[in-house]
């Protein structure tokens, strides 16, 4: 492996690890009502889990498997994108402090369903 395919590897574990501390912060500034609090809980696990299913895909010991845990941080993205709609759109959170999240989990659902198509077709 390559000295930038590591460091374009370790940049992008950084950028989740960034993702999730944001994350951590955003949840932490809910309402303390019944519903933000479940609906925070939902998210703070749909969220967290992009990292830790990334993390854990790398201890894998296959690229099959690995794109397993590929395929499970992307849906955890995409749940995570759900759980964020909801918040904004009963206002338990602004949409300007919204923006940023969605766009970032765009961003790395994108790049979760690129490596998995990219792998797939490696493999074919």
């Amino acid at each position: 492996m390559g000295c930038d395919r590591k460091q374009s590897l370790y940049d992008f574990k950084k950028r989740l690890y960034g993702f999730t501390l944001k994350l951590i912060e955003l949840l932490d500034k809910l309402p303390g009502d019944n519903v933000s609090r479940r609906i925070g809980d939902q998210l703070l696990r749909s969220g967290t889990s992009i990292i830790g299913n990334y993390i854990e895909g790398q201890a894998a010991c296959s690229k099959k498997d690995f794109a397993k845990y590929l395929h499970v941080s992307l849906k955890s993205a995409n749940e995570s994108k759900l759980w964020l709609a909801i918040l904004k759109d009963t206002k338990r959170i602004p949409f300007d402090r919204s923006k940023w999240f969605f766009g970032e989990l765009e961003e790395l659902s994108k790049i979760f369903a690129s490596s998995i198509l990219t792998m797939k077709r490696k493999k074919g």
